[in-house]
């Protein structure tokens, strides 16, 4: 099944910065010619940052997805510290070259949302999941079992969007939210899980599974 949005190809977050780009890149053009080459290339940079293709999505029943695209940190027991329970703890790091949406990992109804302020270090060390930035949806998936989904911001991500609120149901690989500028998300899961990547491996958001349960 694909997920069809009504914001297709470039995600609704980068048309301002789209726009700008753009237009001063067209302004510069006109008025220096060759020296808006370098101008372009952001535009380009912008436009690639934010594409926003739509995803197949695995119908494994059991399947807990990707809730970005990027590169996996981290898989291990760890502390969530959200639900204060063990967990098994799948990480994913977006650079600046990844798609930035990110996309619900299992079916089911949002128990809280969690904010907290932080710092900006690099997203791509285990400390960021404590120490920067980020948000964090507690779920409970369609089975009854419990799901942590955490944005976490990066080096350079400064922004995180969070589209949906407490009570909310989700659906695998709807979209909820964006980070901007690298960054990663944290999922954490229960220990009985089994993952189905490994540190370093490149994962899609919504069509890889990070682990059945």
């Amino acid at each position: 099944m694909n997920n069809h949005y009504p914001h297709p190809i470039i995600a609704r977050e980068g048309w301002p910065f789209l726009g700008i780009a753009v237009v001063v890149a067209i302004i510069v053009t006109l008025i220096g010619g060759a020296w808006s080459i370098p101008f372009w290339i952001i535009a380009l940079f912008v436009l690639q940052f934010f594409r926003d293709p739509p995803r197949t999505i695995p119908q494994n029943p059991n399947a807990v997805l990707s809730p970005a695209d990027g590169r996996i940190v981290v898989v291990a027991k760890a502390h969530d510290p959200y639900t204060n329970r063990e967990a098994l703890k799948i990480s994913v790091f977006m650079n600046v070259f990844n798609v930035h949406s990110n996309r619900a990992p299992v079916d089911g109804k949002i128990e809280t949302v969690q904010y907290f302020p932080g710092k900006f270090v690099n997203a791509d060390l285990d400390k960021a999941s404590l120490e920067n930035e980020r948000n964090a949806l507690a779920i409970t998936a369609s089975n009854g079992q419990s799901v942590t989904c955490v944005q976490v911001a990066g080096l350079i991500a400064r922004r995180i969007l969070c589209y949906v609120k407490a009570g909310d149901v989700l659906a695998r690989g709807q979209r909820y939210g964006f980070i901007r500028f690298g960054s990663r998300v944290d999922v954490y899961l229960p220990l009985t899980a089994t993952p189905k990547v490994s540190v370093g491996e490149k994962v899609s958001a919504t069509e890889t599974i990070l682990a059945e349960f």
